[in-house]
């Protein structure tokens, strides 16, 4: 089974899941979100992903398992999350980079796509440089807010801390240069256990020097 993450463009956003494609939460703020009709929101969404790209560039990482969508993760500048300063816990800090929205399918829950889709971001954003954390709004009430917030629990099991506490929606935050420090010290003790286990090459004999045929041999014979 293949599994990977590509960017998020506007040739593959129609491969979202049917309510994700057409969500505005974060997108817009409540009095837009309000005025945008149902047929009129793939169109915004479409909007939004293109001047995101122009503006900024890759704001999204879409999990793919034998080239079936799986999952989505989108982060952007806070400057194009009008949808966030409805929440308590707004706004995100200066320094911090907006990730909005995580999905996964439901078929694919527990197989690692979440966790798949966070180093996706997190590579994205550490190639780049100059992006010093991630922050995300957290929802400890299981998704009976009806909002597209991603879990609280996750959130910590993947990296991120509490940055601002709430009792439904608190602000989480990840340092990308953890992220970095974590992924050298995973890289380094392989790198270790590879060398203990790797068998040490044997000493080859020296070659024996080529027999030298004198004349004196040759008149004997």
């Amino acid at each position: 089974m293949a599994r990977r993450t590509v960017r998020l463009t506007l040739d593959n956003l129609a491969t979202l899941p049917g309510p994700c494609r057409t969500c505005l939460f974060w997108e817009l703020d409540p009095v837009r979100r309000a005025r945008v009709c149902a047929e009129d929101a793939y169109g915004e969404k479409e909007a939004w992903v293109s001047e995101v790209l122009r503006e900024w560039g890759s704001c999204g990482q879409i999990a793919v398992v034998d080239d079936e969508t799986v999952g989505y993760v989108i982060y952007a500048p806070t400057a194009f999350v009008p949808g966030s300063s409805s929440l308590p816990t707004a706004p995100i800090s200066p320094d911090a980079l907006q990730m909005t929205a995580l999905y996964v399918d439901p078929a694919a829950i527990g197989g690692g796509i979440g966790r798949l889709l966070i180093q996706g971001m997190a590579r994205d954003l550490i190639k780049r440089g100059g992006i010093k954390a991630v922050e995300a709004f957290g929802e400890t009430r299981g998704g009976r807010s009806g909002r597209c917030v991603v879990p609280a629990d996750f959130l910590s099991s993947v990296g991120f801390k509490t940055q601002r506490a709430h009792p439904v929606h608190p602000r989480m935050r990840m340092e990308l240069k953890s992220t970095v420090t974590w992924k050298d010290e995973v890289e380094q003790a392989l790198e270790k256990l590879l060398g203990a286990v790797r068998p040490r090459p044997h000493a080859r004999p020296a070659p024996k020097p080529p027999a030298r045929w004198h004349a004196s041999r040759d008149r004997d014979r």
